[in-house]
């Protein structure tokens, strides 16, 4: 099953910064907060409208991105992106960083930074720390340490200055995925260098070691990358494709399209989604003994792949909403429905 829902905690309204400037971004309409909001509004909306606990570094993060040109974004203007996110900041370049609301977290997964795209969402880390952790490191290697002095109390917890230098790992990539942990970036950087420099077997046995279900759970991107990886071998592309296409489709790292193609498929997976999630697909999966509140997780996790195709998220929120009110869940669908 497709991790889709859960956590308790009570919503109620609560006070967001005033909003200063809307204007669209690759389709996707974003709300900047004001220069003086603070991370309490991100953590307050976080416990009362997203109704779990905020990571207990998040102000040193949002306070990093800050510091780095980023414009930080209102936690609760979300129109356009996918529903599970929770904005933190926009950079000059466009790229939005959030975190990850899962329904069902994965184990080891509660609530991980992603960058948020048309069609999903790529990863950028497990969880805060461990972003602040890798931001650090490439900053120290840089030899700057203007990141470092607004990392506050989390920057001496989790690196000490010149501890890239002093371990004379000379690979920045190398001493990250040692040092700090695994991103899905530096796995496939990884990869095409083993790539480059003729190394086939090191390529492929890397690219096998991202696709390991401990590694990234309940992400498809993994399996998408070795899919691309093994084009040249097409049977086993097409059966790494078929496995990837069994997670969240917006947790692919790219359009649903260029991985249905790999694996061979046209639209017959959508059309099977979109008979799941109609009336007579439901009765049929109650017929067959599953509870309904099973029923209604299976189905707003079916929505939100349908959603993923073509990135129209606010088109399916209210029925993905409904889903989770159904399953009981109803902290999640009130929080797929806030707006600022």
């Amino acid at each position: 099953m497709k991790f889709g829902g859960v956590v308790s905690g009570g919503s109620s309204p609560i006070a967001l910064p005033k909003l200063l400037l809307c204007r669209n971004n690759n389709n996707i309409n974003i709300i900047r907060c004001s220069s003086t909001s603070t991370s309490y509004d991100h953590v307050t909306f976080i416990k009362d409208v997203a109704a779990t606990g905020p990571p207990q570094h998040l102000h040193c993060l949002l306070k990093i991105l800050q510091t780095r040109g980023d414009s930080i974004l209102s936690p609760g203007y979300r129109k356009g992106l996918i529903p599970l996110a929770i904005p933190l900041s926009e950079s000059l370049s466009g790229s939005i960083t959030a975190l990850l609301r899962w329904p069902t977290a994965p184990p080891g997964m509660e609530m991980p930074v992603v960058e948020v795209r048309k069609h999903g969402v790529w990863l950028l880390a497990k969880n805060v720390d461990q972003y602040i952790h890798r931001i650090l490191v490439e900053e120290d290697a840089n030899n700057i340490d203007q990141l470092y002095e607004a990392s506050s109390e989390a920057g001496k917890k989790l690196y000490r200055r010149g501890d890239f230098a002093e371990s004379q790992i000379a690979n920045l990539d190398v001493y990250l995925l040692k040092k700090v942990g695994l991103f899905p970036d530096l796995l496939e950087h990884k990869v095409m260098q083993h790539f480059e420099k003729g190394d086939h077997v090191s390529a492929m046995v890397t690219g096998e070691f991202y696709t390991k279900k401990e590694h990234f759970p309940g992400f498809g991107r993994p399996f998408v990358f070795n899919a691309k990886i093994l084009v040249g071998r097409s049977l086993e592309a097409k059966d790494a494709a078929r496995g990837a296409l069994k997670s969240p489709w917006w947790t692919l790292g790219c359009k649903y399209q260029e991985v249905a193609e790999i694996a061979e498929w046209e639209d017959e997976q959508i059309e099977y989604i979109k008979e799941k999630v109609s009336e007579e697909g439901r009765q049929e999966d109650l017929q067959k003994g599953k509870e309904p509140a099973q029923v209604a997780l299976d189905e707003a996790a079916f929505l939100l792949d349908l959603a993923s195709v073509d990135g129209t998220w606010d088109e399916y929120e209210g029925r993905i909403a409904e889903c989770y009110k159904a399953a009981g869940l109803d902290d999640i669908s009130n929080f797929i429905l806030y707006k600022d």
